[in-house]
């Protein structure tokens, strides 16, 4: 539940209820294997159900991901969550409770904190993702051009498959490489400012 209000709290998808849910779930699939081998047959595989549930909270996982209209893919951490509160939930109907304490821990510190760090990882990152519209084809050309002037590494350029945001635009993703000398922070003025530039984001 602390890892599902994690979740909700920054407006992700899966929130409180649903990791408890995925969490209780295969807690109790755990407890129904170790039940069945105990009880019913002594020589059944207690892996058996576990493994079943590691495979199948997939599709939970799969209703959290998507793809925004610029290529941006969302929800993964969220997907992740999701199968570690089914893992958390094995570990607990199995008795390790030990593991379960540590690894619930890790994973709410992981969720919670690390993306301050993974931030500022990122904004110091010399590979970038660009969305870009513009005006017309040419446009874009000389604005390649000038990047590649600025000592940027221009690594793949492609139409965007979805329709511009700006009305007769034209949309295009660029990945680039900025040298060492240069931050994204002091060129995205300059990009922004360029001839027929309507849109400019970093994805």
């Amino acid at each position: 539940g602390i890892i599902g209000l994690e979740r909700g709290s920054n407006n992700h998808p899966a929130g409180f209820r649903t990791h408890i849910l995925v969490c209780v779930g295969s807690t109790l699939a755990m407890l129904t294997d170790q039940y069945i081998c105990q009880t019913l047959a002594a020589n059944a595989d207690p892996a058996r159900l576990g493994a079943q549930v590691i495979t199948g909270v997939g599709f939970l996982g799969v209703g959290t991901i998507f793809v925004t209209g610029k290529h941006k893919i969302k929800g993964l951490t969220t997907a992740a969550g999701l199968w570690a509160s089914a893992c958390l939930g094995l570990a607990l109907g199995i008795g390790f409770y030990s593991g379960a304490l540590i690894a619930g821990i890790l994973i709410f510190v992981s969720l919670a904190l690390l993306p301050r760090v993974e931030n500022y990882f990122y904004q110091n990152a010399r590979m970038i993702n660009l969305y870009v519209e513009m005006d017309s084809l040419q446009n874009f050309k000389d604005f390649v051009s000038k990047i590649k002037s600025m000592g940027i590494t221009v690594l793949e350029t492609h139409v965007s498959s979805s329709g511009p945001v700006v009305s007769n635009g034209m949309a295009f993703h660029l990945s680039i490489k900025l040298p060492k000398t240069l931050k994204f922070e002091e060129v995205n003025m300059m990009f922004c400012g360029f001839k027929g530039m309507l849109l400019l984001e970093e994805i």
